[in-house]
């Protein structure tokens, strides 16, 4: 038997990829070019530079990479940092744990603050560490500031003020890939050294642009200037490379073209919105978000307040109720995708992403259809309370400041 079509279109509520603006939809749909020809770098150096206002950052370095955020992760540890050489790091969620993985099949030392799964990093443990480090063997603080699994944001300032206060020269790593370009992020107020996000989230752009800031700290290590000549192998990754082709507009080899024209667009964007106004936006439709999920009788995976994500809330369902069947009748009911629970909290959760291209219809699109998708699969809310609650906070909280 043939499926039978379903009119409209599927609502993309996971946290990333996300929605597509149909201006960056335009703007990729470009013909093949040639990426060595004079006027390429029109294209090129105006997206370095232009990247930089994403970070917070003037004094950064962007690099764009054919990759996924993953590759970032390595691009930044493998340009700075050698065989055998000690990181430190917090485990809270999925991300921040492959993460670690990387660090480790890669020949470093972890150093693993296990926290509770709804928490984030400690700074105060962090500093510890820090402080008890003497010899300074710890060479990289790394952190997810945004875990997606669980819906969770870390106080990233906090932990450079803990490194700070510590005396330590460690490295600061920090995964931005679902805050960048969402939540506020000073990369050079907070002195980040590298600084790494991915186009499918808060760029509003299809997967596949890996994008990375580096402080001149990173980049003076990077370049041989501590004199350790046992870095750990990266070529396709490599810092040098990107760097001296980037410097006359043009790259090491073939760029990602439509993803180029998009982010030229996807930065219009962010620029005529305002970046205060990306924040705020970002902030009211999580706090809606949350509305809802107490209007539920639900709990988010955050265990308090001060962890709430604005880019993605992880809904814990009720003892004995299956949050994968929530996901999967939403998706086959309503063309609705949410977000699945993953590892530690499979089937105990359901995400709800709420980042990029969205305004006030478009959430209440997606508390509507997972509330008819909760009910439908047997867990006890009021029908309309999600919605109710939501839009009369969305009623009282425009999405941008006056």
């Amino acid at each position: 038997m043939a499926a039978t079509r379903r009119p409209g279109r599927n609502h993309l509520f996971i946290p990333g990829p996300t929605n597509i603006p149909e201006r960056v939809l335009r703007a990729m749909h470009v013909p093949s070019e040639d990426h060595r020809s004079p006027s390429f770098p029109e294209l090129v150096k105006p997206l370095l530079q232009d990247s930089k206002m994403v970070f917070g950052s003037t004094a950064g370095t962007v690099i764009l990479f054919p990759s996924s955020g993953t590759g970032i992760w390595e691009s930044a540890l493998s340009n700075t940092l050698c065989r055998g050489d000690t990181v430190l790091t917090s485990r809270y969620g999925q991300f921040s744990h492959l993460w670690i993985d990387m660090a480790q099949r890669l020949g470093l030392d972890v150093v693993v603050q296990d926290e509770e799964w709804g928490t984030g990093a400690d700074p105060q443990k962090i500093e510890g560490a820090l402080r008890a480090d003497k010899d300074h063997k710890i060479k990289a603080v790394m952190v997810v500031h945004n875990e997606t699994a669980t819906g969770v944001t870390s106080d990233i300032g906090a932990v450079r003020k803990a490194i700070d206060a510590a005396g330590h020269p460690a490295l600061l790593f920090v995964d931005g890939i679902s805050s960048i370009g969402s939540l506020p992020f000073y990369m050079d107020d907070w002195k980040v050294d590298c600084a790494i996000a991915g186009s499918q989230k808060g760029f509003m752009l299809p997967a596949g642009l890996g994008l990375i800031c580096i402080s001149p700290k990173a980049l003076k290590i990077a370049e041989g200037g501590t004199g350790r000549n046992d870095r750990l192998g990266h070529a396709y990754f490599a810092w040098k490379d990107q760097l001296a082709a980037n410097a006359t507009g043009y790259f090491p080899y073939t760029p990602v073209l439509p993803l180029l024209y998009g982010l030229r667009e996807a930065l219009a964007i962010v620029k005529e919105e305002g970046l205060e106004n990306v924040y705020h936006r970002h902030h009211v439709l999580a706090e809606a978000t949350r509305q809802a999920v107490a209007a539920w009788g639900l709990k988010p995976c955050a265990k308090e307040p001060k962890w709430n994500s604005d880019t993605v809330t992880a809904i814990v369902v009720p003892e004995g109720a299956d949050a994968a069947k929530v996901i999967s009748h939403a998706y086959e009911r309503y063309n609705l995708s949410l977000g699945a629970g993953l590892s530690k909290v499979a089937g105990k959760v359901f995400r709800i992403g709420h980042l990029g291209d969205l305004n006030e219809l478009s959430l209440l699109g997606a508390i509507a259809g997972a509330e008819m998708a909760m009910i439908d699969c047997g867990i006890k809310v009021t029908p309309g309370s999600g919605v109710a609650a939501a839009s009369s906070y969305l009623r009282e909280n425009p999405l941008h400041k006056a």
